[in-house]
C-alpha cells in the first residue's frame, strides 16, 4: 500500500535517509523505528552535537562537524535532526527523505511532554536527562516558527525519493503502512 501523501514507500528511500523536522515531532523515534526495521544504523545528530552525560552541553563546532561527516560519509544510515548549518552536506549524500511537518504548539506539548515524563528515548544522549531548558521553548516557538517556510522551499527543492507527513495522524498512518514498531 503506498502513503497517501507522497506515493513513496520506505523501500523507494534507499539505503541513506535524511528525516526532518521540528524539535518534539518524533524524529529519533522514527530512525530508531526505520533502523529495526531496514537494518540501516540509526544516527542521533543531537547525540553528535550534544555530549554524553551532561545536560545537553555542547560539543566544540569542529568536533561535531567532524562526527558529522564522518556519518554521512558512510553507505548506509537514517540520520535524525536538522542542524541548518550541516544540512547541504547531507541532503547531498541523502538517498531519500522523510519530512515531519508538525504545528508549532504540538511541537512544543511534546517536548514538553518528554522533558517530564519519558526516560529512555530514542536520540537521548546517554546518562543525560531531558529537562524544560527556556533556549528551547524560545527555538521552538520563535526560530523554529520562522525558519519553516524555509525548510518548505528546501524539502520541495529535493529531486531524491521524499515523504512528507504533515500531522501527527499522517505519521501513525506511515508507521502502521510501513510496519514500522515504536
Amino acid at each position: 500500500m503506498r502513503h497517501k501523501l507522497t506515493g513513496m514507500r520506505l523501500e523507494d528511500l534507499g539505503p541513506r535517509i535524511a528525516i526532518l523536522g521540528p524539535p518534539g515531532s518524533g524524529k529519533s523515534t522514527l530512525a530508531q523505528a526505520v533502523a529495526l526495521r531496514t537494518g540501516l544504523p540509526a544516527v542521533h545528530l543531537d547525540q553528535l552535537q550534544h555530549l554524553p552525560n551532561t545536560d545537553w552541553q555542547m560539543r566544540p563546532e569542529a568536533e561535531f562537524m567532524a562526527l558529522h561527516d564522518a556519518a554521512i560519509a558512510g553507505p548506509r544510515w537514517v540520520i535524525d535532526g536538522n542542524y541548518s548549518r550541516c544540512l547541504p552536506r547531507r541532503l547531498d549524500r541523502a538517498t531519500g527523505v522523510i519530512r515531519i511537518d508538525i504545528s508549532t504548539l504540538t511541537s512544543l506539548y511534546r517536548y514538553l511532554r518528554r522533558s517530564w515524563f519519558e526516560t529512555g528515548r530514542a536520540g537521548a544522549l546517554d546518562g543525560g536527562h531531558d529537562s524544560v531548558k527556556w533556549l528551547m521553548i524560545h527555538h521552538i516557538l520563535v526560530s523554529k516558527r520562522r525558519s519553516r517556510a524555509s525548510y518548505e522551499r528546501i524539502y520541495a527543492a529535493l529531486t531524491q525519493p521524499k515523504v512528507q507527513l504533515g500531522s501527527p495522524r499522517a505519521l501513525a498512518d506511515f508507521y502502521a503502512r510501513e510496519g514500522l514498531q515504536r
